[in-house]
């Protein structure tokens, strides 16, 4: 029997989505290939950039990275503005809900100010994540290994060390970063040279590299990765200064996403096999996302390229900022990108099922809820 994240990618009828969308809780229990709903991880810790913050950059002091202001939220419940970079819930809200969680873990930032529940939280899990963060330390300033390491260092007070290494063991640990320090490498260092570039690259794998050896050092153990997608074709690199037509995506940013992604398989295939016990999950969100470019109708898609919020050509001239008086599109739903970087809650919605019971051609070499389900 296919599985119902592969019949929604490969499906061309419009009507199919529709039933697909008030059925989410039907089709979500036929994602594994035995038809079983996938055991809730022990806890799920999230790490990256602005495409699962959750709220964290709103109690940074001094960020220029913000999302806690309206049109932001428009959809989310009672329209409220919460940092996501969303008209609503994101990715990292849509993948915890389908593991069984009521809510996203909070902001690291947010638990910390809050003593009084800050034991009772973490046991859940963590949400690092933080708009404008990457792989290198200039790109991002927050630090999350040691914040997940001073998490580490509670949980084990709590339980006992014994304990909570089985419970590290059983959880989830969701990265989505890269692409901000691609962006950044375009921007930066618009005349790079092609062995530059590779140089950059190469220190950048070995940065994650480095990452990602730091949480198994702590206890991390099931890694459900998200690769870069398609960043030149987004509605601010389609108006930028390297695109010549808007109407096609910035080849030299897809380029660098696709190089990185081959980048990051070697690498997960390489650790997997040095270090005992570490097991993942690679979600291909350039692939997820040119299959929605490529044929938009078969998701509810009309428009691909705009922005939903934002101003100038395509909305992705200036930002999603209320007082700079934004377009605001009626239907959110047939719309890829909420502003001039981030998908809309639906896209994200259809992201997140994908990660959570896709086949082979979005998530290697298994998905998120085969991932959670090893014991």
């Amino acid at each position: 029997m296919a599985k119902a994240a592969d019949l929604l990618l490969c499906v061309s009828s419009f009507s199919f989505l529709v039933i697909f969308h008030t059925t989410l809780v039907v089709l979500v229990a036929v994602t594994n290939a035995d038809d079983q709903v996938a055991p809730k991880p022990a806890a799920i810790f999230i790490f990256g950039d602005s495409t699962v913050d959750v709220g964290t950059n709103q109690l940074l002091n001094n960020s220029h990275s913000r999302a806690d202001f309206s049109p932001n939220g428009v959809d989310f419940p009672y329209s409220v503005p919460t940092g996501r970079f969303s008209n609503g819930f994101n990715s990292a809200d849509q993948i915890v809900r389908l593991f069984g969680y009521k809510r996203s873990p909070q902001p690291f930032l947010y638990s910390l100010n809050h003593q009084s529940t800050f034991k009772r939280d973490i046991l859940q899990g963590v949400n690092f994540a933080s708009g404008g963060s990457g792989i290198f330390n200039q790109t991002g300033k927050q630090d999350y290994v040691k914040q997940f390491a001073m998490v580490r260092g509670n949980i084990t007070e709590l339980i006992g060390l014994g304990a909570s290494e089985i419970m590290f063991s059983k959880s989830l640990f969701v990265i989505s970063i890269g692409s901000n320090d691609l962006f950044e490498l375009v921007n930066w260092y618009p005349n790079i040279t092609s062995l530059a570039k590779d140089e950059y690259l190469e220190t950048l794998k070995l940065n994650y590299s480095n990452h990602l050896k730091d949480l198994y050092n702590l206890g991390a153990r099931k890694f459900g990765i998200i690769s870069v997608p398609p960043i030149g074709c987004c509605p601010a690199a389609r108006v930028g200064p390297k695109s010549n037509d808007s109407s096609v995506c910035v080849e030299e940013l897809n380029n660098l996403a696709l190089t990185f992604l081959a980048q990051t398989e070697d690498l997960l295939q390489k650790l997997s096999s040095e270090l005992k016990g570490l097991m993942y999950s690679l979600g291909n969100a350039y692939e997820m996302t040119m299959s929605m470019l490529e044929d938009p109708l078969a998701f509810g898609f009309k428009d691909t390229q705009s922005a939903c919020c934002g101003s100038g050509k395509l909305n992705g001239v200036f930002p999603c900022f209320f007082f700079l008086g934004p377009n605001l599109c009626p239907n959110r739903r047939e719309v890829l990108f909420w502003d001039l970087y981030h998908p809309t809650e639906y896209a994200s919605e259809l992201a997140a099922l994908t990660l959570y019971g896709g086949g082979t051609r979005y998530v290697t070499p298994i998905n998120f809820s085969q991932l959670v389900a090893i014991k």
